[in-house]
């Protein structure tokens, strides 16, 4: 699994000129899920993105995590995260999860979210989504597990 997260001020979610989702200050998490990946890797990138310490504290230092600041989370997946653009022009998905797996494994990952705290928001799976988010920093994070 890989994920890019962003630690913003807000975060919206349309689809189709429709608000879907909207957070205040908290993380964007976009996941993108590989053909090899299973609910193994879940829990372990769940409870880092519960508890990594990229909010600054009192003493301006990055020392709180999103639970700390009672942040929110807007979980986007994102199978181009696994775009493989070594050859031509035009990227190839060939290592992404097929939709099918991936949404499973995305619905699984909200769950775990919520077990470790952060009830996410979501968009909709497979959807074409327009998000528009103010980066906080900026901050932008990739983790792979």
């Amino acid at each position: 699994m890989k994920i890019v997260l962003q630690r913003v001020n807000f975060a919206e979610l349309r689809i189709d000129g429709k608000l879907i989702s909207s957070i205040e200050k908290g993380l964007l998490v976009f996941l993108g899920i590989g053909k090899n990946d299973s609910t193994n890797e879940i829990e372990w990138l769940s409870n880092k993105i519960c508890n990594l310490r990229i909010f600054a504290g009192d003493n301006g230092k990055m020392n709180l995590s999103v639970k700390d600041i009672k942040g929110e989370i807007l979980l986007v997946s994102q199978f181009t995260l696994y775009a493989n653009t070594s050859r031509g022009r035009r990227p190839d998905f060939i290592d992404a999860a097929k939709p099918e797996m991936a949404e499973k494994l995305y619905v699984e990952f909200a769950e775990q979210l919520a077990i470790d705290g952060i009830q996410p928001k979501t968009g909709i799976f497979g959807a074409d989504m327009k998000i528009k988010s103010e980066n906080d920093g900026p901050v932008t994070i990739i983790i792979e597990k």
